[in-house]
């Protein structure tokens, strides 16, 4: 059964896409069968790995249009783990009737099912919103992961999506985690990060990942040229560190699983102290 993780954080500019193709890429070399869907209408993670609205047959416009199965909607990528839903979104049009058909919060959880069993991860890309195909997408997932870019108003989206996030569990009886919070296009030494580390820290300091995002070019790079940095510069700081985020998250992952089998109480102190 997959473990569905959404990316989400009602701000713009903060790393989402970028965490999700790259996450999803890493967890792919890791062995792991992932599905990576793109639901931002502007189409950023399809755009990252290569597909348009031109070589995308459909997606997710065609799920909850009821137009195409979920399984007529998955591409491969030239990752052999990875696989794509585009968010297939091609006129003003259709991305206004997909707004309307997503207050439907069930529908993304509802098509899932019918792969669940296929993937290891399902990593969902939010658009920068919270209705919508956001509130879809934290009605499907188990994890929802939290990306902060270093600075105010980032942080009053944590807080606001920290609010949300207890409203969906209330209202869909889901058992929906916070899977971390990842400050992203971090540069280091300076006053605004460690403002916002200090911050987070603070009052979500359980919650943050080990890992921290650079701001690292070869990552903006490799997006313009539909590639996930794993592919295009394996060896630069971008790329290595979102191999260490997937590591991080599997660890978390298989101590959760040990604990849920046994009652040793080494595997729940592995837990907690890993933060799960």
């Amino acid at each position: 059964m997959a473990h569905v993780l959404a990316i989400a954080l009602p701000k713009g500019g903060v790393g989402k896409t970028t965490t999700a193709v790259n996450l999803a890429a890493s967890l792919a070399i890791s062995g792991k069968r992932t599905l990576l869907v793109d639901l931002d209408s502007v189409g950023s993670s399809g755009l990252s790995l290569g597909f348009t609205d031109l070589n995308a047959r459909a997606g997710i416009y065609e799920v909850f249009n009821c137009l195409a199965g979920i399984r007529e909607t998955i591409h491969g990528t030239e990752l052999k783990n990875l696989d794509l839903i585009p968010a297939h979104v091609g006129t003003p049009q259709m991305e206004e009737r997909l707004t309307r058909i997503a207050d439907n919060r069930s529908i993304l959880r509802s098509a899932l099912r019918a792969v669940a069993n296929d993937y290891d991860y399902v990593i969902l890309d939010c658009p920068p919103i919270l209705r919508g195909l956001t509130t879809n997408a934290l009605a499907a997932a188990n994890g929802v992961i939290m990306t902060v870019k270093c600075g105010n108003f980032s942080l009053d989206a944590v807080d606001k999506l920290f609010k949300y996030v207890e409203w969906i569990r209330s209202l869909t009886r889901t058992n929906l985690e916070i899977e971390g919070i990842l400050l992203t296009m971090v540069e280091p030494n300076t006053r605004v990060t460690e403002l916002t580390a200090r911050h987070l820290q603070s009052r979500y300091g359980k919650y943050l990942f080990d890992t921290v995002i650079p701001q690292n070019s070869t990552l903006s790079e490799a997006s313009f040229y539909g590639k996930p940095a794993v592919l295009y510069g394996v060896n630069s700081k971008g790329s290595a560190a979102y191999v260490s985020l997937a590591k991080e998250i599997l660890s978390r992952q298989e101590a959760r699983e040990l604990a849920g089998r046994t009652n040793w109480p080494s595997a729940l102190k592995l837990l907690d102290e890993q933060g799960g």
